[in-house]
């Protein structure tokens, strides 16, 4: 055989070697960028992160994970509609993807389409009974409606499912200050804090339940704490106003 035809033969061995290799390494190569885009979104780079995420899915359009993953990042920036688009994309490329329909409806619930954001949290349930962290928003979106009863039964499954998830009781020791149910809410919050001992809106709230018992001392010592924390809670600073305030219309009338 003659050299040209040995080049020949050589070029198309090779030619069917690539043709086989690169969807492989097109794969690769997204998982690349997909994972230098976590690693920068984790690190709070989330511009960054939306580049990696962009090449991943421009080298493989069906890449469901990285539409998820860009989503946060857009969310993190507050661009909730392009978040949301992302969102609906991997659904779109996967329908049993139950973090995009969790994620989804955190975007919605900042956009106040609670609607759709109680829709999505369903889904994320039927497909995951055991994630507590959907029945936390879910309870969450009940108490931006007002449904205080709705968002404490949410609330109480995040706690049965993760009976050391503190943002769990003490969102739902919130929910009871709005019921007057003020001794169960002391109760929520202290585990809350027992569960972290830096948790301000914890103390704070359970101040407000405090309050709601004429414990005005108490009520101030958790907001001074809740303060001290943090230093530019507002909410904080406005609750201590109020309780001294009314400790000295008390002392007036007296």
């Amino acid at each position: 055989m003659g050299n040209n035809a040995l080049r020949f033969l050589s070029g198309v061995v090779l030619a069917f070697i690539l043709l086989i290799t690169c969807p492989s390494c097109a794969r690769s190569g997204a998982r690349k960028c997909f994972n230098a885009g976590t690693k920068k979104s984790a690190a709070g780079d989330y511009a960054g992160a939306i580049a990696d995420f962009d090449k991943a899915i421009q080298i493989n359009p069906s890449y469901a994970k990285a539409y998820n993953n860009r989503g946060i990042a857009k969310d993190a920036l507050n661009d909730e509609a392009g978040a949301i688009a992302d969102y609906t994309k991997a659904i779109e490329l996967d329908p049993q993807y139950q973090f995009a329909y969790y994620n989804r409806g955190n975007s919605e619930q900042k956009l106040k389409d609670y609607v759709h954001t109680i829709k999505d949290y369903d889904k994320a349930i039927a497909l995951n009974p055991q994630d507590a962290a959907v029945y936390l928003n879910r309870g969450n979106t009940k108490y931006l409606q007002g449904d205080y009863s709705a968002a404490i039964a949410h609330y109480t499954k995040a706690i049965e499912l993760n009976p050391r998830y503190g943002k769990a009781y003490n969102s739902r020791g919130a929910a009871k200050n709005h019921t007057e149910d003020f001794a169960s809410a002391i109760a929520d919050c202290s585990k809350a804090i027992e569960l972290n001992a830096q948790y301000a809106e914890a103390y704070n709230n359970r101040g407000t339940a405090k309050r709601g018992l004429k414990d005005f001392d108490g009520a101030i010592a958790d907001y001074n704490k809740a303060i001290e924390l943090n230093p530019q809670y507002s909410n904080a600073y406005t609750n201590r106003a109020a309780v001294e305030a009314l400790k000295k219309t008390i002392k007036r009338a007296q």
